[in-house]
């Protein structure tokens, strides 16, 4: 079990004047031996994170760390990557020309003592410990549902024999159906493997099933940070508390859309608002009570505030759930 850390991670894309900030500064711990579930809505850099932690996007600044190590640093030492991406669209994830067996044994670390057999049987048993007979190994990606596929995509990631494993929204593309099923085979493996997991959706009820600890992601930043229980259960900043305001609930009302006086969409991520950058669409925010310039004009810090809710009014933004 290894702990994954990011510090003051920026990821940047286009030229300088006219590039985006996809991710800016962000602190993020990943405890070793936990589920950290990473929410935000669509554009909220979420995916950018994931694919920077395993060398899929580069670093405009800052560090990612395993154990205090560089993450690049340890896979030269090892000659594989401690971390293992499991990614959201299991039909492009696999090779249609191959076997899943050999698209398995492919990620296996190569050991000059192995065999075939030994590397078959190991197929095998990687198939069975998420929930797919051994004897499947022959067909291709072609002859599977969609939640087979992304089984086999989670047996290929932990072929790899990670000390981490990224999900990025890998239960979006499947049925509703078949959703639970993964899940299931998410938490079973996470419990049996005591894997250190980063799980990225946009679906909180999915994140409140399998994450211990949630982190709330708005236009490049972490807003919220803490356990699943208290995040989710007292949400201290407002952008949390609307995303939970979202969510369909048996026999409740449809939710209803933001007010006239806050904006409904994201602002333009090639130019973030000053200060707090949910001020615009904040409902506790300067647009709605008067005296609150300070969340136009300076950033928001999460220190001293429960959660690490970075909100100036984090105290009253809780007073103000509707």
């Amino acid at each position: 079990m290894r702990e994954l850390r990011f510090e003051q991670v920026s990821v940047r894309f286009g030229s300088r004047r006219r590039g985006t900030v996809a991710v800016d500064g962000v602190d993020l711990v990943v405890p070793a031996g936990t589920v950290v579930g990473l929410v935000g809505e669509s554009g909220s850099g979420k995916s950018t994170l994931a694919r920077a932690a395993v060398g899929l996007a580069p670093l405009t600044g800052g560090r990612i760390l395993l154990d205090g190590r560089p993450v690049r640093e340890m896979s030269r030492a090892a000659g594989r990557p401690p971390l293992q991406m499991v990614f959201q669209d299991p039909y492009s994830a696999l090779d249609p020309r191959m076997s899943i067996g050999d698209s398995i044994a492919e990620a296996i670390p190569r050991q000059p003592a192995s065999t075939a057999a030994q590397r078959r049987a190991e197929v095998g048993r990687l198939l069975e410990l998420v929930g797919l007979p051994a004897d499947r190994a022959g067909v291709r990606p072609d002859e599977l549902s969609g939640g087979q596929r992304q089984r086999v995509a989670l047996a290929r990631a932990l072929a790899g024999r990670p000390e981490v494993i990224v999900a990025d929204e890998i239960t979006s593309a499947l049925d509703v159906s078949i959703q639970g099923a993964v899940l299931n085979v998410v938490r079973e493996l996470q419990r049996r493997m005591r894997l250190t997991m980063l799980f990225i959706s946009h679906n909180l009820a999915v994140v409140r099933y399998v994450s211990d600890v949630v982190a709330v992601m708005y236009l490049g930043r972490i807003v919220e940070y803490g356990p699943a229980a208290d995040v989710l259960g007292d949400p201290q900043h407002p952008y949390t508390r609307e995303l939970l305001a979202a969510v369909p609930r048996a026999g409740a009302p449809l939710p209803q859309p933001p007010g006239e006086s806050a904006d409904a969409d994201p602002p333009d991520p090639h130019q973030p608002p000053s200060g707090c950058r949910f001020h615009p669409r904040c409902p506790v925010g300067p647009q709605v009570v008067p005296g609150r310039d300070r969340c136009r004009d300076s950033e928001p810090s999460g220190a001293g505030h429960r959660n690490l809710a970075a909100c100036h009014f984090a105290a009253a933004a809780g007073q103000a759930r509707p």
